[in-house]
């Protein structure tokens, strides 16, 4: 049996393209269970994601200003690897439906088959947050929608200014 360790590290993977206030929730939540929790954009090339990993990581670390435990990083490859270099223990992933809970349990499956001493840990979103994801905040807002409160306000003015969305309606998200 190995001792247990003094400081538990847990790794939130994910593209973040761009953060939720879902995302948001469960770094928040995963700040208060884990010594130290390490928020990590995955480099994926095959995606043609709306920002960059740099600029991802930048809206990341505005987010998390306020949480010291949290830190902000990118990978590429295999997580169990990227955990290992990290001395994390422990990876958290959160749950909005049972569509996302059949591919997250198909996942921590693979993964404790690659490393039997990785944890998963998922979490359940909160209702309000449920129905939020990166790629229908993307939808929503460059067809005029509405997203207040499903991404933080810094985040809203980067899409729209990546978008190219009029100053009229950039300017309605400082009310």
């Amino acid at each position: 049996m190995q001792p247990k360790p003094d400081r538990v590290v847990a790794i939130y993977p994910g593209s973040f393209d761009p953060i939720t206030s879902g995302h948001l929730d469960l770094i928040e939540r995963g700040s208060r269970l884990f010594d130290q929790l390490i928020v990590s954009v995955l480099r994926n090339e095959s995606k043609e994601p709306l920002f960059s990993v740099e600029e991802r990581m930048e809206m990341l670390v505005e987010a998390v200003a306020h949480m010291p435990n949290v830190e902000v990083d990118c990978f590429n490859g295999l997580l169990i690897e990227y955990a290992r270099t990290r001395r994390a223990t422990v990876l958290l992933r959160g749950i909005r439906a049972v569509s996302d809970y059949e591919y997250e349990l198909q996942m921590a499956h693979m993964n404790r088959r690659l490393a039997p001493e990785m944890e998963t840990v998922m979490l359940t979103s909160r209702e309000a947050h449920s129905y939020i994801s990166s790629r229908l905040v993307k939808e929503v807002i460059s067809l005029g929608g509405d997203i207040r409160g499903l991404v933080p306000r810094f985040v809203e003015k980067r899409l729209r200014q990546r978008l190219h969305l009029g100053v009229q309606e950039e300017e309605s998200i400082q009310v």
